[in-house]
């Protein structure tokens, strides 16, 4: 019998028109009582994740920003793991120089020098997990629900760190040139032994602290909980997923999963159009 389930919300728990589909709550919530936890691992702030979670009735521990921030179901906050603000000034000096746009996730909410750029940046995350929905569609979604009310304007971000109580939880780059990122992010690698890079979608990276990995953080919980990671099942689609697909005993990818994520899983279950998760669930049941 499983004893946990972590699922991944960009491209997996939420379909394209950014929702969590009835058929999918209803998995999540059978398999909550027969006992089975449930954890939502996410690049999401736990802010962003409540705003798909709550019309749906989901409740649950939140893994938000990779790992960076674990709240619990009632949102108390269990643990951080930010960028030192060293190592986050001197990333975001390689993005200036090197004419990347990107911006601050931090335990106040999200920082950018230009709000225009953070739209067009939301737009391409949304699309990139559901590429077959319009952008202007994508756009509209965005606008319509707010989603960006915890994102914050300044003329320039090295302004935070004069702010001691700001804590750095991510950096999200983005840029036209995908190969080039993926160059740039296995640079700063190499550079910045503490950092972990990841991504998300097709055209960014996320620098977090090198302990803020969805993996990481899913492991602590089932620790914490007297959870086994070998009946841990985990869902994802996306290079952000694979440190905890990596680690489960049971790894699912998306059928719009990335080729690299696909390569590692034991499993496959259907898109996120087709509540690929709820089939994943019913899949894992019978199996046990």
């Amino acid at each position: 019998m499983i004893e946990c389930i972590a699922s991944d919300m960009d491209g997996t728990l939420l379909n394209s028109r950014q929702e969590v589909s009835p058929a999918n709550a209803e998995a999540i919530k059978l398999a909550q009582k027969k006992g089975i936890h449930f954890v939502v691992t996410t690049g999401r702030s736990y802010e962003e994740a409540r705003l798909v979670l709550d019309p749906v009735g989901i409740d649950c521990t939140v893994i938000g920003l990779n790992g960076a921030e674990v709240r619990d179901e009632k949102g108390k906050l269990l643990k951080t793991s930010g960028l030192d603000p060293l190592t986050a000034s001197r990333v975001a000096d390689v993005f200036d120089q090197l004419g990347i746009y990107y911006e601050f996730f931090t335990n106040k909410g999200t920082y950018t020098k230009d709000y225009e750029e953070n739209m067009d940046m939301l737009v391409d995350l949304f699309h990139s997990a559901n590429p077959e929905v319009p952008v202007e569609e994508v756009r509209n979604y965005i606008e319509q629900r707010g989603i960006r009310r915890y994102v914050h304007n300044i003329g320039d971000t090295k302004d935070i760190f004069h702010d001691p109580s700001i804590l750095f939880y991510k950096i999200l780059a983005f840029n036209e040139e995908e190969q080039r990122l993926r160059k740039i992010g296995k640079d700063l690698e190499k550079d910045f032994p503490d950092i972990k890079v990841t991504s998300s979608g097709f055209r960014n990276i996320e620098i977090n602290h090198v302990s803020a990995q969805k993996g990481i953080a899913l492991k602590e919980y089932t620790e914490k909980h007297g959870l086994s990671m070998e009946k841990t099942m985990a869902i994802g689609d996306n290079l952000n997923d694979i440190s905890m697909l990596e680690r489960v005993g049971y790894p699912f990818a998306m059928g719009n999963a990335e080729n690299e994520v696909l390569e590692i899983c034991r499993y496959r279950t259907k898109r996120n159009d087709e509540d690929g998760v709820a089939k994943a669930i019913y899949r894992m049941l019978e199996m046990c």
